[in-house]
């Protein structure tokens, strides 16, 4: 019977809610669930890879960037697309992308996609989740194509097709209806606008434009605003008012020159021969 106390009986278990409650009221906050807010994907084709983003930064109901860069350089041949928090993506992906070139230097190599992606999630796991890092990495080597997913805590995923972020399940689902082996590079661009649109207009954490990024064995193509879905247009009614509308109940002109009195001193010259 004691060795049975061990373990949980069927069904919920609410342990947890004591402890949070004997946290909270000591004045410890819970830890939040930091939302990623952002669509990226990644998809195969015949000749390479093909890699998405949208270009909404948000600071949580508010929309801080309309119109950032989420596909992040680590080599030639290789690039990172990157939900979760800003900065982190940007530095873990700048720390990467130089170990990278050293590696590459010490080696004489052109550095592989697995390479990245193996610093990639030995430094993720390393901070336990706390750096908020959400990837897709893709690129090509002298092995082909790799495509590859790497969560915030260091777990990795290899598939044909990824998607990451908030938009992700909307951009998951025009993949799983429309994407198959071996496509062309127009038809995969085409998808991959789809499947970053779809995010866009179903994701309120995603918005404004489609990056895209083609990687092939010859050459990378960076397609800054692919797709500018949501362009402003012009308002269909003038809201200018005529002047005196809001007058003026009172003026005050400050001085903003501040007046100096400079002293001028009568003492003995500094001898500097």
């Amino acid at each position: 019977m004691a060795t049975a106390s061990v373990y949980s009986g069927p069904g919920f278990d609410f342990s947890n809610e004591l402890r949070n409650s004997f946290l909270t009221d000591r004045g410890i906050p819970l830890p939040k669930a930091t939302s990623t807010g952002t669509t990226i994907v990644g998809c195969l084709f015949k000749d390479g890879i093909v890699l998405g983003a949208d270009t909404r930064a948000t600071e949580g109901p508010i929309v801080a960037d309309k119109n950032c860069e989420k596909i992040h350089y680590i080599t030639e041949s290789i690039r990172c697309c990157g939900a979760g928090t800003a900065a982190d993506t940007e530095f873990t992906t700048a720390l990467i992308s130089s170990n990278m070139e050293l590696h590459a230097l010490s080696t004489g190599r052109k550095p592989r996609v697995v390479t990245a992606m193996t610093m990639l999630k030995q430094m993720l796991f390393q901070y336990q989740g706390n750096v908020g890092a959400a990837l897709v990495l893709g690129g090509v080597d002298v092995t082909g194509p790799h495509l590859f997913t790497i969560h915030p805590h260091g777990s990795t995923d290899k598939l044909p097709y990824v998607t990451m972020g908030s938009g992700s399940l909307a951009a998951m689902a025009i993949f799983e209806s429309k994407w198959r082996p071996n496509m062309e590079r127009s038809e995969a661009l085409d998808l991959i606008a789809q499947a970053i649109s779809a995010g866009i207009f179903n994701d309120l954490g995603s918005g404004s434009n489609v990056d895209a990024c083609v990687i092939t064995a010859t050459h990378t193509e960076m397609l800054r605003n692919f797709v500018k879905p949501n362009e402003r247009v012009q308002k269909e009614r003038k809201y200018g008012f005529r002047r005196g509308t809001t007058a003026w109940k009172s003026e005050e002109i400050r001085n903003l020159v501040i007046n100096e009195d400079i002293i001028a001193h009568t003492g003995d010259a500094m001898d500097t021969s």
